[in-house]
């Protein structure tokens, strides 16, 4: 991926524009550049929103759901998908014996910072009492909570087996 790519793309917790709206002016600069790889990865994200839905009541009493509506779409929500996407071409190069992609990376730029190992310990050692808790693992729900998407529950998970 060139420079420019890594300059004009991608978006963070602190920008002051939903992940939403970055998409959208994202796609449309790379139409306007003719990047196609980028173009791509942001369409196939965008394909992804009618997976968004909300649970509703119809009148006759059963139970449905309805697409979310662009304001009702959180950045969450999209991040949500990029993580799916990007674990799914991670499987997929694997099968292949490949390293990285072009679409992994344009799929990384818009991804929130994760958290690292020594974060989420030094987080767990002074939040945490694991005497209130029956086993150890009972602390994941909160320690998940407070990360968010930036914590890979595997590593939290593991975090918490070789924990003393």
């Amino acid at each position: 991926m060139s420079e420019t790519q890594t300059q004009t793309y991608g978006w963070n917790a602190d920008m002051d524009m939903p992940l939403l709206v970055k998409l959208k002016t994202d796609l449309k600069q790379a139409m306007l550049k003719k990047d196609v790889a980028a173009r791509s990865a942001i369409r196939q994200i965008m394909a992804e929103f009618p997976r968004l839905t909300v649970p509703i009541t119809l009148e006759s009493g059963k139970k449905s759901t309805r697409l979310k509506t662009s304001a009702e779409i959180t950045n969450d929500d999209i991040v949500g998908i990029i993580q799916g996407l990007a674990k799914s071409e991670r499987m997929v190069l694997v099968a292949k014996k490949e390293e990285s992609s072009e679409y992994l990376s344009i799929l990384q730029l818009y991804l929130p910072r994760m958290a690292g190992r020594e974060e989420i310990i030094a987080w767990i050692k002074e939040n945490i009492d694991f005497s209130e808790y029956k086993n150890k693992m009972q602390a994941m729900g909160a320690i998940m909570k407070q990360f968010g998407k930036q914590a890979d529950g595997k590593m939290v998970n593991e975090i918490l087996q070789k924990w003393q």
